[in-house]
């Protein structure tokens, strides 16, 4: 016969046992030589997990960071571009272009030359109100974690290449720092837009239903030193929850979004 204390003890172990998280899918056995991955539950501690505190060049991560110093901006002005596949004497790595991007679709297609646009009329902008010394120190204060030593000290803004939308080696992270850069409070607004732009069309649907969908955003790097030869970056967000994952040398975005999706134990 059931003793009733016992009969409570087991029932209430059971609901608490439902409620404690299940454990990770992504373990560092779980990733492939060369890989890292960086996780932050919830705004806690960030867990690296391979080659996690590896830098690389951040690649179209870079996006993320113009979200952060411009993403009201662009936002309320409803920006729009018409990619053709040249901006002057800079192409777009579509040969054709993209096509007319908002802000939206060049963050998921990652147009660099949508971003060079923008961030052009930005920074005649800042010039105008802030001026030249001020508004060098907005875009090194944002850019800064990436940055490390190699802008050449000025006070005047530096010339807008592809290098400042991750076309190159001037910006610079690893998984672990990145993941860091995004947990961080501070960021509210970069994951906000993130979650806007990122997480596919039924997101409005997800959130009415309280089911808040991953958003992604894939993107290559350069390699240094290796013409042509690039790096896959994914980063993702759901809730407080962010990772950050790169694969190295050969890999593309496309195979990332998978890797990614197989670490994490996302359908």
């Amino acid at each position: 016969m059931w003793n009733p204390r016992a009969l409570l003890v087991l029932v209430l172990g059971t609901l608490l046992a439902a409620q404690e998280p299940a454990p990770p899918p992504w373990t560092p056995g779980a990733l492939r030589p060369g890989e890292g991955l960086a996780v932050s539950l919830e705004g806690g501690p960030v867990q690296g997990f391979g080659e996690a505190s590896k830098e690389a060049p951040m690649g179209s991560l870079a996006k993320l960071v113009w979200l952060k110093l411009e993403g009201i901006e662009w936002s309320s002005r409803d920006v729009r571009f018409r990619c053709t596949g040249t901006l002057g004497p800079y192409h777009c790595w579509k040969r054709d272009g993209h096509g007319k991007v908002d802000l939206g679709k060049a963050l998921r297609e990652s147009c660099n030359l949508a971003f060079l646009s923008w961030a052009g009329e930005s920074m005649v902008r800042w010039r105008r109100d802030y001026g030249e010394a001020p508004a060098r120190f907005r875009l090194e204060e944002a850019f800064g974690p990436f940055l490390g030593d190699r802008l050449p000290p000025g006070d005047t803004l530096p010339a807008l290449t592809p290098a400042w939308v991750g076309d190159g080696d001037l910006l610079r992270t690893s998984p672990a720092a990145m993941a860091g850069w995004l947990a961080d409070p501070s960021q509210g607004e970069v994951l906000e837009y993130a979650h806007r732009y990122l997480s596919g069309f039924f997101t409005e649907i997800g959130d009415l239903i309280g089911k808040e969908a991953w958003w992604f955003k894939t993107g290559t790097a350069p390699v240094p030193g290796e013409p042509g030869a690039t790096s896959a970056w994914v980063a993702a967000g759901r809730g407080g929850t962010v990772a950050v994952l790169h694969l190295p040398r050969g890999r593309g975005k496309g195979e990332a979004m998978a890797r990614f999706r197989e670490i994490m134990g996302i359908r």
